[in-house]
């Protein structure tokens, strides 16, 4: 006898938004009737809001109220969802304190629209620096989903430890047979992985204007921790610890790896310090990480350079600092990309 099962699963959707109102009691001045809404957001591809009224959706005879409603703005839409808005205290000394819940699901429609809403009083306790943070909670069930459910073994696989095997590989020397000399420092290293991890070191080693027998390389142009970053990269896929690799040495090394890395045509491990640079970026670096971003043909690294710079809350600063004089004198081309920049994206 042949016997099969299935499984019907409910496939749930959640998603969280935190509106933060600032200088609260500055904008209690508003009125009766009159709110704060909240940016427009997603769950599960409905949208929604959050208003809030902080003098009361209408007059109360007695108390201090506020009011707070949560909208759905999704057109031609219909979805069954449960939510929960809740105050969060911003000091974490205070339990959240839920104002609206719906624990089951209902119907949220365009038309006609839910009305959901609920008065409370005045949320002083959870007021801080006269801000005011409130998190909306919204689950909704998408298409269920049907399954044959059948039963496997499976046998835990470990992970690979290629890269480890040849990082110990080059730790160890064994067996090299090219040394290169690097400013007084030799580095011991095998033909054969330069040459599958590098096309210049294959073109220089296997190449037809390469030397098979060659021993010994002179390597001009290059401090010797960059290159032995380098040779840790071609052998584990991976830079060095990075934990010293931050503040202004480290960024001074990181963008010594990307040259190294654009001279070898080592295309990940440029990637790798792009990205490091892309996260370090500030007022005070952008201008000289921009130009490096341009010499060596980091296109990603200039997109970012370019956007923080275009930034309306940046673009006076940059602008204003010394780094930027300097590159308007060195390369006026970069200038022409930062302008047409902030044209495209109607910041200037």
């Amino acid at each position: 006898m042949r016997a099969s099962a299935s499984l019907c699963t409910p496939s749930v959707v959640r998603g969280m938004h935190t509106f933060k109102i600032s200088s609260y009691n500055l904008q209690r001045s508003i009125g009766v009737g009159r709110y704060l809404s909240s940016a427009t957001f997603d769950v599960g591809g409905y949208f929604w809001r959050i208003e809030y009224y902080p003098d009361g959706e209408m007059e109360m005879k007695i108390g201090d109220y506020a009011y707070i409603s949560l909208d759905f703005v999704s057109t031609n839409s219909e979805v069954r969802a449960s939510f929960e808005i809740r105050l969060v205290d911003q000091a974490n000394k205070l339990p959240p304190l839920v104002l609206l819940s719906q624990k089951m699901l209902i119907v949220f429609r365009s038309h006609p629209p839910p009305y959901v809403g609920k008065d409370f009083l005045q949320p002083s306790l959870y007021l801080q620096d006269d801000s005011l943070m409130i998190e909306c909670s919204i689950t909704f069930l998408a298409e269920s989903k049907v399954a044959v459910t059948t039963t496997s073994i499976d046998i835990q696989v470990p992970p690979s430890n290629l890269s480890n095997n040849l990082g110990e590989l080059l730790k160890a020397g064994e067996e090299t047979n090219i040394t290169f000399e690097v400013r007084g420092e030799s580095f011991h290293a095998h033909k054969i992985v330069l040459a599958m991890r590098s096309p210049v070191f294959k073109a220089a080693l296997f190449g037809p204007m390469g030397d098979r027998i060659r021993r010994t390389m002179i390597i001009e142009g290059i401090q010797p921790a960059i290159f032995s970053a380098l040779l840790h990269f071609i052998y584990t896929d991976s830079l060095p610890s990075m934990g010293h690799l931050y503040g202004d040495n480290g960024e001074e090394m990181v963008k010594h790896l990307v040259m190294a890395a654009d001279r070898y045509a080592m295309e990940r491990m440029k990637v790798i310090c792009e990205n490091i640079l892309c996260k370090n970026l500030n007022v005070q670096n952008v201008t000289t990480t921009l130009d490096l971003a341009n010499c060596y043909h980091c296109n990603q690294l200039k997109s970012a350079c370019l956007e923080f710079i275009t930034s309306p809350d940046r673009v006076q600063d940059v602008v204003a600092s010394e780094g930027y004089a300097k590159l308007k004198r060195s390369c006026p081309a970069i200038i022409a990309d930062i302008f047409e920049r902030a044209t495209k994206s109607h910041k200037i």
